[in-house]
C-alpha cells in the first residue's frame, strides 16, 4: 500500500485554477477566485475585460499543456496566447528562501489582478522546477 502525498500550496493552486472550467464566467468570478485563494488584497478590485481575458488565457494555456502532456487533445494557440501573458507578467526572485515555496517568485507589478496572475505564474514555474506539474489533473 502506498502512502498518498498532499499536494504543495503551489500545486493546489494550480489544480484549482485549471478546475475553475465553466466556473470562471466573468470577472465577478476572477475576483471571487484571486480572493478565495489570498492573491490579491481585501477589497474592491477593478477587473478589466483584458484582464479577465488575461486570466482565462492563462489557465486555458496550462490547461491545454496537462492535456498534451496526458496524450489527450489540446488547442496549440492557448499555449501560444499563454506564453504571451507569461512573458507579460513581471516577477522578482526573492533573495532567501521564504517558508511559503509560492513567495520564492513575488509579483513585480502593482495592479492588483496583475499581482494575482503573477502569483499564479510563480506556482506554474515552481510546479515545473520541481517536477510536480505533472501530478496534476485535468
Amino acid at each position: 500500500m502506498t502512502t498518498p502525498t498532499e499536494q504543495t500550496s503551489a500545486a493546489s493552486l494550480i489544480q484549482a485554477f485549471v478546475g475553475t472550467g465553466d466556473g470562471l464566467a466573468d470577472r465577478a468570478d476572477l475576483a471571487a477566485f484571486l480572493r478565495k485563494h489570498r492573491l490579491v488584497a481585501e477589497g474592491a478590485i477593478p477587473i478589466t475585460l483584458a484582464d479577465f481575458e488575461e486570466a482565462v488565457s492563462l489557465r486555458d494555456a496550462i490547461t491545454a499543456l496537462l492535456r498534451r502532456a496526458g496524450g489527450s487533445a489540446f488547442d496549440e494557440e492557448a499555449l501560444v496566447r499563454g506564453q504571451r501573458i507569461l512573458d507579460g507578467l513581471r516577477v522578482t526572485v526573492r533573495l532567501e528562501p521564504p517558508e511559503d515555496p509560492l513567495q520564492l517568485l513575488a509579483p513585480a507589478v502593482v495592479d492588483e489582478v496583475r499581482r494575482g496572475l503573477a502569483r499564479i505564474a510563480a506556482a506554474w514555474a515552481t510546479l515545473l522546477a520541481t517536477g510536480e506539474w505533472r501530478t496534476i489533473r485535468v
